[in-house]
């Protein structure tokens, strides 16, 4: 408050700005006392949406949700939330009394399977001897063929609940059973949630993990309705505050309730190590059938006068407004058009006050 109530009083003690052909005399020494400072123009980029709100997400088919396959008390938890891990990794051990029950359904089956075998090679012995008949033979077949689709379930089952097919043919050579189950990671990437505890018991298909690959990451964007007509799909998308950059991969086909905005997807596979997964960021999408230039300009660059928006340019002798349309206002910055030539510099502090200079002594009147 003091800091504002020094630069009115310098300003009122400094010799008014005149305005010439539109434009606002400002002395070097004036700008610096009342806070005026000013940026070269940024390079021009043809059909470019930039400032688009967007949120980070995973790729659907990059995230695993990790359940317990039977019933089962948490023995030991190996792994914790923010751990990288490789594909096959145990997480977790349990200890489930389920695991051993079908362990000793494998093995009965086996033991079945075999006398099934045994039987079917007597039978077919007995009926090229001519001693039984071929429909004995014909049931002795089927008999073998259930034993065997008992045996597969078995090991289904066995390999469902995180049993692999080692282990499984370890158990029908040693017919050791036991009730230690131990949780693999299905994929190589990071623990993002671990809901389970040493200790706990837990019924089928809880969740233990959620474990997920974060490179490449995916990009939910809000384009108005408006500017989706010059977005294809393969289109460049970048992130200039995060330096990464990756592709339009979908455009949906229906409108939010809320904001009346299009959602649409990128794919992110360059500088997606500098983003996290739930992160706001905005994002430029370059519109493929767009020919007009725009800029990119800081909101605090922008002023509204007299129902138009516009720029201060600076100039030998000072400042003169200049009009400019907004195609898309972000929350930093804004993208514009209008008639530059590439090299000007525009003021980017201090507008407020050429604003009200314009319009004291242009005659200009505010509109909003």
């Amino acid at each position: 408050m003091k800091a504002t109530r020094f630069y009115l009083l310098a300003a009122l003690c400094l010799p008014l700005p005149s305005l010439a052909a539109d434009e606002i005399t400002f002395s070097a020494d004036q700008m610096q006392t009342l806070g005026i400072a000013t940026a070269a123009l940024p390079p021009k980029q043809r059909g470019e949406l930039a400032g688009m709100p967007a949120q980070v997400v995973i790729p659907g088919n990059q995230l695993f949700t990790v359940s317990t396959p039977l019933p089962a008390m948490v023995e030991q938890i190996l792994v914790g939330v923010g751990d990288t891990v490789r594909k096959g990794q145990v997480l977790a051990t349990l200890q489930s009394p389920a695991l051993a029950e079908a362990q000793r359904g494998l093995l009965q089956a086996s033991t079945q399977a075999q006398l099934a075998k045994e039987n079917l090679a007597r039978d077919e012995q007995l009926w090229k001897d001519g001693i039984i008949s071929e429909s004995r033979l014909r049931a002795t077949r089927s008999q073998q063929m259930e034993a065997n689709a008992a045996l597969a379930e078995r090991k289904q089952a066995l390999k469902l609940s995180g049993m692999s097919d080692n282990a499984i043919d370890l158990l029908l050579s040693r017919n050791n059973l036991s009730s230690a189950l131990s949780i693999a990671s299905p994929i190589g990437g990071v623990i993002l949630e671990k809901t389970a505890s040493a200790g706990q018991r837990l019924d089928a298909a809880i969740p233990l993990f959620k474990v997920a690959r974060l490179e490449p990451l995916a990009l939910e964007i809000q384009v108005p309705l408006a500017s989706v007509q010059n977005l294809k799909v393969g289109a460049a998308v970048s992130i200039p505050a995060f330096n990464a950059k990756g592709k339009l991969t979908a455009i949906g086909r229906s409108l939010s309730g809320s904001n009346q905005t299009i959602l649409v997807r990128a794919l992110i596979h360059e500088g997606a190590a500098n983003l996290r997964p739930g992160q706001f960021v905005e994002a430029g999408i370059a519109a493929q059938g767009s020919a007009a230039a725009q800029w990119n300009l800081p909101n605090g660059a922008l002023a509204r006068m007299n129902k138009r928006t516009v720029i201060f340019i600076k100039t030998p002798n000072g400042f003169r407004a200049e009009a400019v349309a907004v195609v898309h206002e972000g929350a930093q910055s804004s993208v514009v058009t209008g008639t530059f030539k590439g090299n000007e510099h525009i003021a980017v502090r201090g507008v407020s006050t050429l604003k009200a200079s314009a319009m004291g002594i242009g005659g200009m009147g505010e509109g909003e």
